[in-house]
């Protein structure tokens, strides 16, 4: 088996640091976002997260051991660690790659502090001083999310009125791109597992990407998503008649596993179609991306390896002058990160923002300055991500944690 493990490679003196420890807290928000901390005796510490859900804190801490002892200013070298560390149990995709993911974030953070860079300086230089946000919305009360699972509200929700008067809320915030669910609980109607839309759905879709665009009438982009929902033959009649309409995007129509019906997809239709963000590493993307099978590619950094392997997937999709824009439903931690991925790809077109409805959201961070202004993140010129937690916020919404993952203060 390959062996990553490097701990006693040359290097000078005051770059010689080492891992003690690698921690994680839950916090939850509008999703159980997964914090990690990685310290080392230095006395530095870096901060990063990944992709929501259980278990993965139970993952880190298995990585734990595989990263003690190991200099942190290696970033690509320990995510290949861990990967080739796990191999054997899922370690290539799924939760176990999110983890890594977390981690790999954290060391980022831990080399620009170490270095005095800004993670976009280490991640190859910057194409923009700031990053354009789309915000994520639902209409009404339409979903609320526990632990992955989708509760649906009643029809009225699911009104064009009802987007409109979102839109039109997001539009005074200043964000002048934003993306909508076009799925819904009708389309289980007459049947929940087929995937089919009938005419009568397809309509309402079509009524509600109207209203949509017509509010904001030129003063923002729009997209809508799918949730990879619907069948092969439902997903053509859905784009083609969403052709008339300047959308951004829509978005995992189908779902994700089969790339040869996202091809035809694609070959059937003029509207832009993006996907991505159920894949796993650099590789998963390679057909979509060699197919022409997507406009937009959205992999999420804090699932798909981390930064750098984000950065791999933009490289090729640049290759491809196709679209990058990461998905996010990271707390500001995970954005910060992301917002320094962004700043160093050219491709970069929009990064997701999915907690306009926590109001605490920005209070997780130990700033003065707000964080987002007129739907935009500016870029920090701070070593690593530019960003530190609120410890007294973050224990406040916390439901788990390690016992050093809060700092200066007894678990």
């Amino acid at each position: 088996m390959r062996d990553f493990s490097m701990p006693d490679v040359r290097r000078a003196p005051e770059r010689d640091v080492s891992i003690t420890a690698v921690d994680t807290a839950v916090i939850r928000g509008n999703f159980d976002w997964n914090l990690v901390r990685v310290h080392t005796d230095a006395g530095v510490s870096g901060l990063g997260e990944a992709y929501r859900g259980g278990g993965v804190d139970e993952i880190v801490g298995y990585l734990a051991d595989v990263l003690v002892g190991e200099n942190p200013l290696d970033v690509e070298r320990l995510f290949r660690h861990m990967v080739q560390e796990t191999s054997g149990h899922g370690g290539t995709t799924g939760k176990v790659v999110t983890a890594a993911s977390g981690v790999e974030f954290a060391l980022w953070d831990l080399a620009g502090k170490l270095l005095g860079l800004p993670t976009y300086q280490l991640l190859g230089g910057k194409y923009r001083d700031e990053v354009r946000l789309y915000v994520d919305l639902h209409a009404g009360e339409s979903y609320a999310v526990a632990h992955g699972a989708t509760d649906y509200a009643d029809d009225a929700a699911y009104q064009a009125e009802a987007y409109v008067e979102r839109a039109t809320e997001a539009l005074d915030l200043g964000y002048d791109a934003m993306k909508f669910d076009l799925d819904a609980p009708a389309d289980n109607d007459p049947e929940p597992t087929n995937g089919r839309l009938t005419p009568t759905h397809v309509a309402a879709k079509e009524e509600v990407v109207a209203g949509v665009v017509d509010a904001v009438d030129g003063r923002a982009e729009v997209a809508f998503d799918c949730h990879w929902d619907y069948d092969l033959g439902s997903g053509r009649r859905l784009a083609k008649a969403l052709e008339p309409y300047p959308i951004m995007w829509l978005e995992d129509v189908l779902p994700p596993e089969n790339m040869d019906a996202q091809r035809e997809l694609a070959r059937s239709t003029s509207t832009p179609l993006a996907t991505g963000e159920n894949r796993f590493r650099v590789h998963e993307f390679t057909q979509l991306l060699d197919d022409y099978a997507v406009d937009v590619v959205t992999p999420d950094p804090a699932t798909v390896g981390g930064l750098a392997e984000a950065k791999a997937i933009a490289n090729r999709a640049e290759e491809r002058y196709l679209a990058f824009a990461p998905h996010n439903v990271c707390s500001p931690v995970g954005t910060a990160a992301m917002v320094h991925l962004c700043a160093a790809v050219p491709n970069a077109s929009y990064l997701e923002y999915h907690a306009l409805d926590v109001d605490w959201w920005t209070d997780l961070l130990d700033r003065d300055d707000p964080f987002i202004e007129d739907g935009r993140i500016a870029v920090s010129e701070a070593p690593g991500h530019g960003v530190e937690l609120d410890e007294s916020v973050a224990r406040d919404h916390a439901v788990a944690h390690t016992d050093g993952f809060f700092e200066g203060a007894d678990a």
